[in-house]
């Protein structure tokens, strides 16, 4: 039976900057991917905007992904088309059941990297009625038709959600010589970062609706219509606002969920606001041995920052000492904010350099973000504006406080 002191499970960006950083750090590694080639989601995202931060330079999906190939050390073990089936807790670790090719396959680790990712609600999710017709897909779903298989996959269509990826597939659809008749959004404030929405949307004069959403479809064997309706402050449809318009498709931009029901299976405690496991300040979950980083942790804005937490979580397992004592403390905060990474700090390794991520609840003008530790100002920053979906980043010092026994995050006016 094969043992390693780390195995990291995905091979996107999340997993292949863990399994370099657990590598680099000493730890015999093993990365394990589902699909047949490296990448994750970013192997058919072949818009710019990615690497700015971590290359310094405005990369595609798969310029970025080749660069972080490009840097993978000959030593690391890495075995694709592997779905790992079961894992069970053990004296020393952890034993992990494989499937793939080869057959069944019995490993043992040390330490576990959960890099999942996220997958995107369907129609299902977010209750829409009707016939069940071909042409109802997910914006990822649509992306991987046009910019992997080269189909085009609708000729007039609606896109539901003011998410990222539903933005950048309205410009793409556009390009391609598709119609979109506009992007419908329930809540009353669009759920997309503003530079898509100024260069996906207004740049090619693609209207956007708030507080509208599509209440039902319709069609047999094709989408031919949906009905959209505007909805109130409660996003509930209002009765006597339908209005049919004819599509051959509906995208649906609706969000997305963290993939943890590995984490799950074995016990890890998840966090309802993230959707993505509670964890302290290395990326380890309430399971001792098992860290979690990129979009199965939150869902971030940029993949810059997927690969941070990568690093993180992949130096913290190769250091981390098998069985340690913890002293986990809960970081409060404020109505203001949604959530914070990590929402746990272990006392037992305070350091100088703590990075926090996190979300307001609303849109919110004129901020101070205020971090107290036992009720001293231990940082403070000033925001012009901070919208939920827009993660803010923070470095801070916790080192600084002497015998730390509270953390308290807020957001207040200036």
């Amino acid at each position: 039976m094969n043992k390693y002191d780390v195995v990291v499970i995905g091979g996107g960006p999340a997993g292949l900057a863990a399994s370099k950083s657990a590598h680099k750090n000493g730890a015999k590694t093993l990365l394990i991917e589902r699909e047949g080639e490296l990448g994750g989601i970013l192997k058919q995202c072949i818009h710019d905007g990615f690497g700015l931060e971590r290359f310094k330079e405005k990369l595609s999906g798969p310029e970025y992904i080749y660069n972080e190939t490009e840097e993978l050390p000959l030593e690391l073990e890495i075995s694709l088309l592997t779905y790992v089936t079961n894992i069970t807790k053990t004296e020393k670790g952890f034993e992990l059941i494989l499937v793939n090719r080869q057959g069944i396959n019995k490993i043992e680790t040390k330490k576990i990297i959960l890099a999942t990712g996220c997958r995107e609600r369907t129609a299902k999710q977010v209750s829409i009625h009707g016939t069940s017709p071909a042409g109802v897909l997910t914006a990822g779903t649509a992306q991987y038709y046009i910019n992997i298989l080269g189909e085009m996959p609708t000729k007039t269509c609606v896109i539901l959600g003011s998410g990222d990826i539903g933005l950048i597939m309205a410009r793409r659809i556009t390009l391609e010589g598709g119609k979109v008749i506009g992007v419908y959004e329930a809540k009353s404030t669009p759920s997309g970062l503003t530079r898509n929405i100024v260069q996906c949307l207004e740049d090619y004069q693609i209207p956007l609706h708030l507080s509208h959403t599509v209440t039902k479809v319709f069609g047999t064997n094709r989408l031919e219509a949906v009905e959209i309706s505007k909805v109130d402050e409660n996003m509930q449809p209002i009765k006597g606002t339908e209005k049919v318009v004819d599509c051959d498709a509906l995208i649906l931009s609706v969000g997305l969920i963290p993939e943890n029901e590995i984490a799950e299976s074995i016990g890890v405690r998840i966090n309802p606001k993230t959707k993505g496991p509670f964890c302290d300040q290395t990326l380890m979950t309430s399971l001792y041995g098992v860290y979690c980083c990129g979009n199965a942790l939150h869902v971030n804005d940029l993949v810059d920052y997927v690969s941070e937490s990568g690093e993180i979580a992949g130096e913290n397992a190769a250091k981390k000492a098998e069985k340690e004592e913890r002293k986990l403390i809960e970081v409060k905060t404020n109505q203001k904010i949604m959530y914070t990474v990590p929402s746990l700090i272990d006392l037992t390794c305070i350091t100088k350099k703590t990075i926090f991520y996190f979300r307001s609840t609303e849109n919110y003008e004129k901020q101070k973000l205020v971090i107290y530790g036992n009720k001293e100002i231990i940082f403070s920053k000033k925001y012009h504006v901070v919208k939920p979906p827009e993660m803010e980043r923070v470095e801070i010092d916790l080192s600084s406080v002497k015998n730390l026994q509270e953390i308290k995050v807020i957001l207040e006016d200036e």
